[in-house]
């Protein structure tokens, strides 16, 4: 998909509420700051500092909607970044250009970080010449998880289930509380219907052959070693060619070719959100008139870049 068109997918209710509570985090009181800058019409360029896919521009242009600024891009959403690229401009008082900056880099450094390790294990998949689909879990940060699966889809990645309600996901805890694999997913199809699917965490290939009999849709295989991984798929496959099959656990941009193969649909990743690094913006005010330049650092003051705030 596009990814100037998953812009879409997000209710613009949603993005100012999102926007309007990192703002009163980061300013629930007096902005003593705004004494020092003023309020005059100012205006500051957006720079990226290091290479990756940008990402979170409906974020960003939340941030500075909330505080009466306008936001104008030189580049489309799902760019790939070169370092030093003149990215946007934001124009606006003074004042709120600062009030909204820290919020606006945070979460657009966050976004593009996701989206770059995203399109980092999509790629390392595709050449294998693998065609099925490299997602995300619901390993989330709270409060950020809109964000971040928008991360996953500007990547290329395929966000998963988006919460509880997506897919009923049968886990190692659900069999123990339910008292069989067989109990759980009679359970777990009841609840789903007619409308959602059933996926069943399995960690065997009797469990796994036990869900499928049971009725699941999908089965995870969780924390298989590629050599064990493809042999249960192939099985399973052969027995039951319309159950979906899931590789998770253990999976690195590193190992990810190999869980790749011709019996694996879907091979999903929690390092995605949980450790993508964050991409390296800073967003620089200019005199009206002057041609704005990039500040460079010294690779020892990169990490402190901006102080701590």
């Amino acid at each position: 998909m596009d990814p100037e068109g998953l812009a879409l997918l997000l209710p613009h209710a949603s993005l100012a509420t999102l926007a309007d509570s990192w703002l009163r985090e980061d300013c629930p009181g007096l902005n003593h700051a705004a004494l020092v800058t003023g309020a005059a019409p100012s205006q500051a360029a957006l720079w990226a500092k290091s290479p990756g896919v940008l990402a979170g521009r409906p974020f960003f242009d939340a941030v500075f909607a909330q505080v009466n600024c306008q936001v104008s891009w030189f580049l489309p959403e799902g760019s790939k970044l070169v370092p030093v690229a003149r990215v946007a401009e934001v124009r606006g008082p003074a004042h709120c250009l600062l009030l909204g900056e820290r919020v606006a880099l945070n979460v657009l450094a966050r976004c593009s970080g996701i989206a770059s390790t995203a399109a980092a294990a999509v790629e390392a998949a595709r050449a294998t010449g693998w065609a099925g689909h490299v997602a995300g879990t619901r390993k989330t940060t709270p409060g950020f998880r809109m964000v971040e699966k928008y991360g996953l889809l500007v990547g290329g990645a395929a966000s998963h289930r988006y919460d509880l309600g997506g897919l009923v996901m049968v886990k190692d805890n659900h069999v123990v509380a339910a008292g069989s694999v067989e109990k759980a997913v009679l359970r777990a199809r009841r609840a789903a219907d007619f409308t959602l699917k059933v996926e069943v965490e399995c960690s065997s290939l009797q469990e796994a052959v036990k869900a499928a009999e049971a009725g699941a849709d999908l089965v995870l295989l969780d924390n298989f070693r590629p050599e064990e991984l493809h042999p249960t798929a192939a099985t399973l496959k052969a027995r039951f060619p319309s159950v979906g099959v899931e590789a998770s656990g253990g999976i690195t941009l590193g190992n990810l070719p190999k869980f790749c193969g011709p019996h694996i649909d879907v091979i999903s990743l929690g390092l995605l959100t949980q450790a993508a690094p964050a991409l390296d913006f800073s967003l620089k005010l200019f005199a009206e008139g002057a041609s704005p330049v990039p500040r460079t650092t010294s690779p020892e003051a990169k990490e402190d870049d901006a102080g701590s705030g």
